[in-house]
């Protein structure tokens, strides 16, 4: 079936990881976030894609191309990222008269579940969740889905919408919608529209992950990781020991003393050690570099990021070209034992995890010794100097 991919947002949820990419393309073990999500839809039953594309749409062009395993790819440009409706109008023109499916490239599906959905067309991918008030809640009676409530503060179920649409061809005459409250033209206006006109059930999604904040990449790359099969195939050290499922690509080098516990990807081209010690669910970017006795534990390193000695970094997302210096720790977890909160879009939140180290955006840099708090976040290019100990973001 055709399958609409909205992949146009800028991500400030993310900031500053998204600074300088779209936030469909931060990376989930060994491909983009979106990839992860046309994957699942190839093998759900995707017959060609058609991705909405926007802030620096450059990097998603580069990326897939004109076909993604074997399914043709076509983009369709929103410059003004004004709502899913809007985003789903773009792409109309690039959509035969037949029914379509519409995902949101910044979220991760079970493909069991999304399997279902193309196959029940009309549908709703539905997920039940223990505090519904962050997400708009489907009503559903008799099994027939009748409405969406965008976030209440007195949601009518625990079940929530998941953004993943399985539309009849009729939807395409209802996609010109008004601005709903926040200013935008809404999916979900669009949704109830086809409700009132045909038979929409709410498909269960078994396992769901909406990816809007710098913790839930984390999850994502810990769902992901997961995944791997143990492969070695870059320079491993007899000196060096991998327990469990730990991938170490072509052209990646692991030294001796290294001790990488899975789920751990090790990318191409970078390096680990030596007498160093990974562990959880980790990723070791392209280029990245963890050296002599670097401990990193459940973490994020992206292309060229580099802790080189005597660091530890803990439930931490180090963007690209990230260098910290010699002896700079991260702390992960708070004294009083409470979530660690960390700074979206100006608001201090709960990351509802217990242990959360820091964020740092591309190019950021450490001097010597530094020490960084945990829910601190580093602004793209942000400098620390050396013993500083930073208690806030920069």
């Amino acid at each position: 079936m055709q399958t609409v991919v909205l992949a146009a947002g800028e991500g400030t949820r993310m900031r500053p990881l998204t600074d300088r990419r779209p936030k469909p393309m931060l990376p989930v073990a060994d491909r983009p976030l979106v990839a992860h999500t046309m994957a699942a839809a190839v093998e759900a039953g995707a017959s060609r894609f058609v991705l909405v594309v926007g802030y620096r749409r450059e990097a998603v062009r580069e990326y897939f191309g004109d076909e993604f395993r074997g399914v043709p790819v076509e983009y369709a440009v929103q410059d003004n990222q004004r709502g899913t409706a809007d985003a789903v109008e773009t792409a109309a023109e690039f959509l035969t008269p037949d029914p379509f499916v519409v995902l949101n490239g910044d979220a991760l599906y079970d493909v069991e579940s999304l399997s279902t959905l193309y196959d029940r067309t009309p549908a709703v991918g539905a997920v039940r969740v223990d505090d519904p008030t962050q997400y708009g809640v489907i009503e559903v009676q008799d099994g027939r889905v009748t409405a969406v409530v965008e976030k209440s503060d007195d949601p009518p179920t625990d079940l929530v919408n998941a953004g993943a649409y399985a539309f009849p061809a009729v939807a395409r005459e209802y996609l010109n919608v008004e601005d709903s409250e926040r200013g935008e033209r809404e999916l979900t206006d669009v949704l109830e529209r086809v409700c009132a006109v045909a038979d929409v059930r709410a498909v269960s999604i078994d396992r769901w992950l909406d990816v809007g904040r710098p913790w839930e990449l984390l999850a994502a790359n810990e769902w992901k990781l997961g995944e791997l099969d143990r492969r070695v195939e870059g320079t491993v050290s007899e000196d060096a020991h991998l327990r469990d499922d730990v991938v170490v690509e072509a052209g990646a080098r692991v030294d001796p003393g290294v001790v990488i516990e899975g789920p751990a990807l090790v990318r191409a081209g970078a390096s680990v050690g030596p007498n160093a010690y990974v562990r959880g669910a980790t990723l070791v970017g392209p280029d990245a570099s963890v050296g002599h006795s670097v401990e990193v534990k459940n973490a994020v390193l992206m292309r060229g990021a580099t802790a080189s000695h005597l660091s530890y970094v803990g439930d931490s997302i180090l963007g690209r070209s990230v260098n910290f210096g010699a002896g700079t720790t991260v702390a992960n977890l708070r004294h009083d034992d409470e979530p660690v909160r960390l700074t979206v879009k100006g608001d201090r939140v709960s990351t509802g995890r217990r242990k959360f180290g820091v964020v740092c955006g591309d190019g950021v840099k450490t001097g010597i010794d530094a020490s960084l708090n945990a829910g601190v976040t580093l602004s793209t290019d942000a400098r620390v100097d050396p013993g500083e100990t930073v208690t806030r973001d920069r």
